[in-house]
């Protein structure tokens, strides 16, 4: 999302897993300069002063992403990186998942893609109906879903590990579970989590969810706690979501990104990554020490 930019002068950074000459060509026709840095996958512009607007239009007509981002931004000049889970720092919905092993996941997966497209208003009871159709299902699927099904997003170690170089502190919050964001706090090393707790008796998911939802508020809540913990503003944490649950926390952050996010979520953040992988922040947040 392009709307909210800086009209001073800004850099313009183009991505795309395969940049097309074409696309660079276009954006040099429109900015009136060529690329100030090319490499695969890239094209930088500095000091450009394009309406945001055409800029947004461009990326839509060569299918890119495309970003205006102040000059000198750094990752660096922040303090908190925050990630959802599902769709975001991996590549599936867990309860989606656990739930093809129960024999519902299309009923299952229905639900969550309203909730995330923000159609479902009340997302506790969304997640409620989600999880109670996972009643008497084995807790050693959840073990099956981790190993055989659950990937990380693209760039997402990468970017993690550019964060740490530079201190900041990750959290992981999700409306997903602990269970699986346990798992990647150790995996990745991450700082922190927040997430739900799947209730199990006798070796089998009941179909409730332990303790208070972690649901929009909660997540913005865990945002800010953290930063408390940490001693510093929202202002300088960089929130990472895809869906509709994840705007309450994406609005309190210095920056937000949507990640390969549903429309909703695209138009109220400020930057978007649609086509690269997690690792492309990095080339708008330059990850490189202060000077």
């Amino acid at each position: 999302m392009l709307s909210g930019a800086d009209p001073n002068p800004a850099r313009l950074v183009v991505q795309h897993p395969a940049l097309p000459d074409a696309a660079v060509r276009a954006f040099c026709a429109r900015v009136g300069t060529a690329p100030s840095l090319q490499r695969p996958g890239l094209a930088v512009w500095e000091a450009v002063a394009v309406p945001p607007a055409d800029i947004a239009a461009l990326a839509r007509s060569c299918r890119v992403d495309a970003s205006l981002v102040p000059q000198g931004a750094r990752l660096s000049d922040y303090r908190l990186l925050a990630f959802d889970m599902d769709s975001t720092l991996i590549t599936i919905e867990c309860v989606d998942e656990i739930a093809q092993f129960a024999g519902c996941g299309t009923e299952v997966a229905a639900i969550t893609e309203a909730a995330m497209r923000g159609e479902i208003a009340d997302y506790d009871e969304s997640l409620r109906r989600r999880v109670a159709l996972l009643a008497g299902l084995d807790c050693g699927i959840l073990a099956r879903v981790f190993h055989e099904r659950l990937r990380l997003s693209p760039g997402a170690p990468q970017l993690i590990a550019a964060a740490r170089r530079l201190g900041l502190r990750t959290l992981l919050v999700s409306g997903g579970f602990t269970y699986f964001t346990d798992r990647l706090k150790a995996q990745l090393e991450l700082d922190y989590t927040r997430s739900n707790i799947l209730e199990v008796v006798d070796g089998k998911l009941t179909g409730r969810l332990c303790g208070a939802i972690v649901n929009a508020q909660a997540k913005a809540q865990a945002l800010l706690d953290t930063c408390r913990l940490i001693g510093c503003a929202p202002a300088q944490a960089v929130a990472v979501g895809d869906g509709a649950n994840d705007l309450k926390m994406m609005s309190l952050a210095g920056v937000s990104v949507a990640y390969h996010a549903k429309p909703i979520v695209r138009s109220q953040t400020t930057y978007a990554i649609s086509y690269c992988g997690l690792d492309a922040l990095l080339n708008l947040l330059v990850a490189t020490h202060p000077a």
